[in-house]
C-alpha cells in the first residue's frame, strides 16, 4: 500500500502540470480561458447541451458560479444560450458550432488517453478508478481545509 501511495503522490503533480500545459488551440487563444472554462466546456462537449443547474451539479459548484462563467463564454461567442421550450425559466447552454471543433481538439488528447488506459478494464474496474479519484479529491480537500 505504501508503494502505491508513493507512486500516486509522485504522479499527481506531473498530471496536473501536464494538464496546465495543454496548448490552447489558436482559435481560442484570445479568450483568456482557464481550467474552470475547460471543465465546463468538457461537460458540454460530452453532453452536447445542458442547463446551468446541470452544469453546476456536474462541476460541483454553485449555480451562480456557472452562470458567471456561462455569461462570460457567451459574450465571447464560445457558448450559445437559449430558453428551454418546455420551461422558459430554464436556459439551455451549448458550445457554439464555430468553436466546437477547436474545443474538441483541445480536449481530444486527454479524452483519448483516458479511453486508452480505461479500455482494458471491466466496467466495475473503471468505476473503482473513478470512485477512488473522486474520493481522493474529497478527502484531500477535507484534509487541507479547502472548500470548492
Amino acid at each position: 500500500m505504501d508503494r502505491s501511495v508513493r507512486d500516486l503522490i509522485l504522479v499527481m503533480p506531473r498530471l496536473m502540470a501536464r494538464a496546465k500545459r495543454m496548448p490552447i488551440p489558436e482559435q481560442l487563444q484570445d479568450f483568456a480561458l482557464t481550467p474552470r472554462h475547460l471543465s465546463l466546456l468538457a461537460l458540454l462537449l460530452f453532453d452536447d447541451e445542458a442547463t446551468v443547474k446541470d452544469l453546476a451539479a456536474g462541476l460541483q459548484v454553485a449555480s451562480t458560479t456557472v452562470s458567471l462563467v456561462v455569461g462570460d463564454l457567451s459574450r465571447k461567442g464560445i457558448l450559445e444560450r437559449r430558453e428551454d421550450e418546455q420551461d422558459r425559466r430554464r436556459t439551455i447552454v451549448r458550445i457554439a458550432d464555430e468553436h466546437r471543433s477547436a474545443v474538441e481538439g483541445w480536449l481530444a488528447a486527454g479524452a483519448d488517453s483516458w479511453r486508452k488506459v480505461l479500455q482494458p478494464l471491466t466496467a466495475h474496474e473503471r468505476g473503482v478508478v473513478v470512485t477512488t479519484l473522486l474520493a481522493y479529491e474529497r478527502e484531500s480537500m477535507t484534509a487541507t481545509g479547502q472548500q470548492d
